[in-house]
């Protein structure tokens, strides 16, 4: 993983400032990739008609349509922020060189918690486009980083926020 380290000076102070990389997926990449044009060609100009209605209502300060569309471009603007930031420091996941029986992020990984529950599968993948809801864990949850490194059919006790937890390792895809 490369890191990007920056020297700023602010009135003669040095600071070192770390930029965070995001793993991710092609794919969570190309979904980021069409979010950013949607919040940029069709909800921000829809954000930007609400704030010209709003004004021609009259006095701005007890306006609630306008400090609302305020708000919804505030929200907008940061959400844009944040995505041009994930893209810009993205770090497209590679697994052609590791083992397949490795546990990496990006691979499908189907595991049972010990003694004897039901198996569970999750994907690993960055922080950008986790969505346990649909069975992608974020590379930075306590299962991921507890399972990571590890391989098909090894027994893996890891803490969790609920206590240890012991599984073993079915299936790596």
């Amino acid at each position: 993983m490369r890191v990007n380290i920056k020297k700023i000076s602010i009135k003669g102070v040095a600071s070192v400032a770390q930029d965070k990389m995001y793993p991710m997926t092609e794919e969570g990449k190309e979904k980021l990739e069409n979010e950013l044009e949607d919040l940029k060609m069709v909800q921000r100009p829809k954000v930007i008609d609400r704030i010209k209605i709003a004004r021609s209502y009259g006095d701005l300060s007890e306006n609630s349509e306008y400090e609302s569309a305020k708000d919804e471009q505030s929200m907008l603007e940061t959400r844009i922020s944040t995505v041009e930031r994930m893209l810009q420091y993205a770090q497209i996941i590679d697994n052609d060189g590791t083992d397949k029986d490795e546990i990496t992020v990006g691979k499908k990984v189907t595991f049972k918690e010990l003694p004897d529950e039901e198996p569970e599968e999750y994907t690993i993948v960055g922080a950008a486009e986790a969505d346990p809801m649909s069975g992608k864990i974020s590379n930075d949850s306590p299962i991921a980083k507890g399972l990571l490194g590890h391989r098909k059919g090894e027994e893996v006790t890891f803490n969790t926020p609920g206590g240890d937890m012991s599984v073993k390792v079915l299936d790596v895809e």
